[in-house]
């Protein structure tokens, strides 16, 4: 284990050149945030650097890799994984620099693998954004051209900072971020007050179909596969779709499953009371305590009664 601070971070960044930035598989808006604005800041110090392709992201995110992409051949020097916990998580084309070896992982999750030569990481930070903020402000001016994907980053991974993880210096981030002069209620109606028709269908499915537990205070989702075909719906319309639950008054844990067209499911738990990293670590999975998720084979309905017992075992035995 080769731990380093973002100070030492910024430090690598500024001793080496022609960098290939990696994004994590099924892309949120704190990897996708992160590459762009550590690109950004990267080329910004004259540096060569790149966001590796096939990053998968849906359109909401397309816009912020824009001008990013490694071209086809491109060959780096230097690997920088953002805001990856485990080796599971690299997309296809991330897999293959993986086994070349990465150079640098910058990370906060406390499931974190320790797969790269150096790791700057730090489980106390909200969004793997925050800690990418402090690395380009050690080494110069944040811009707004990095502030837009930091706070997409940032505001992503916090429910547009609803959620318990954001902190008093997760504000202090974000009133710098918007100090530089970006448009923050045009990004904020994008990400968190705009819905597709077919999102109110899946939301509006989930409610008829969704199981309570314990009183009520645990909800499961279990999204199928034909769910999606009937509410007309994609991948896309799926973004965030775990908070979704956590909205219902007395719910304090909740999870959605997700039925896989490869067979297996794939859950996503959230909850304020317990420590949802524990919950999916007895699944093979791992993440935050306020959020995490796993996979496991078999059935819904296989998930739902595993990943209840995971949750009734943390919750009552800690």
């Amino acid at each position: 284990m080769n731990s380093i601070t973002y100070q030492e971070a910024a430090a690598f960044l500024k001793a080496h050149d022609r960098y290939l930035i990696l994004t994590h598989k099924r892309p949120d808006g704190d990897t996708i945030g992160c590459a762009a604005a550590l690109c950004e800041g990267l080329r910004h110090l004259g540096k060569t650097a790149h966001i590796c392709p096939g990053t998968g992201e849906t359109h909401l995110f397309t816009p912020y890799l824009e001008g990013y992409l490694a071209p086809e051949g491109y060959e780096p020097e230097t690997v920088v994984s953002t805001d990856i916990a485990a080796r599971n998580l690299f997309t296809q084309e991330g897999q293959k620099w993986l086994e070349r070896g990465i150079d640098l992982a910058i990370d906060h999750h406390p499931s974190q693998e320790f797969f790269a030569k150096v790791t700057c990481v730090d489980a106390g930070r909200a969004a793997c954004g925050e800690l990418i903020y402090d690395i380009l402000h050690e080494l110069g001016a944040v811009t707004s051209d990095m502030a837009v994907p930091l706070y997409v980053a940032v505001s992503t991974d916090t429910g547009c900072f609803q959620y318990s993880n954001t902190t008093a210096g997760t504000h202090r981030i974000v009133a710098a971020l918007m100090e530089t002069g970006i448009d923050t209620f045009a990004l904020n109606k994008r990400h968190f007050r705009t819905k597709s028709w077919a999102r109110l269908q899946v939301e509006r499915l989930l409610t008829e179909r969704m199981h309570r537990h314990d009183g009520g205070t645990i909800a499961i989702a279990p999204v199928s596969l034909s769910l999606l075909d009937e509410a007309g719906a994609t991948e896309e319309d799926l973004e965030d779709i775990a908070a979704f639950l956590g909205q219902i008054e007395g719910v304090l844990t909740s999870v959605t499953i997700r039925e896989k067209p490869e067979g297996g499911c794939k859950l996503s738990v959230r909850s304020d009371t317990v420590n949802c990293t524990q919950v999916c670590a007895q699944l093979g999975g791992g993440g935050h305590a306020a959020a995490a998720g796993c996979n496991t084979k078999g059935s819904l309905a296989e998930a739902e009664e595993a990943i209840v017992a995971a949750i009734r075992q943390v919750r009552d035995h800690g």
